[in-house]
């Protein structure tokens, strides 16, 4: 794609804004979701990811999340159904000890 989006916010420095705060980010694997969950990571945050199919994508995210020492969590699933809405709530609690933003 040209231009390329600039999702992987490079020349973005966090503050520590999110710190030890937990974040869970619909859509999480490319674009927009990537961009706010790669920019929670550089603000402190843990990041859980929910996202349809596309592994390789937030496998991606899930690694720039990491480079900025946060936890990483990746959810695959249909967040249309409200079995998986709760099943990313639990694991996210589950995993990562406490949920406090949900984008």
């Amino acid at each position: 794609m040209r231009p390329r989006p600039r999702d992987e916010m490079r020349d973005y420095m966090g503050t520590g804004l999110l710190r030890s705060r937990v974040a869970l980010v619909t859509g999480g694997d490319s674009g927009i979701g990537r961009a706010v969950a790669i920019g929670f990571a550089k603000e402190g945050a843990d990041v859980a990811i929910a996202y349809l199919e596309e592994h390789e994508d937030a496998r991606h995210t899930a690694e720039m999340i990491e480079r900025e020492g946060r936890r990483a969590l990746l959810l695959p699933g249909d967040l249309s159904t409200e079995d998986m809405c709760e099943e990313a709530v639990r694991r996210t609690v589950d995993e990562l000890g406490r949920l406090d933003i949900v984008v």
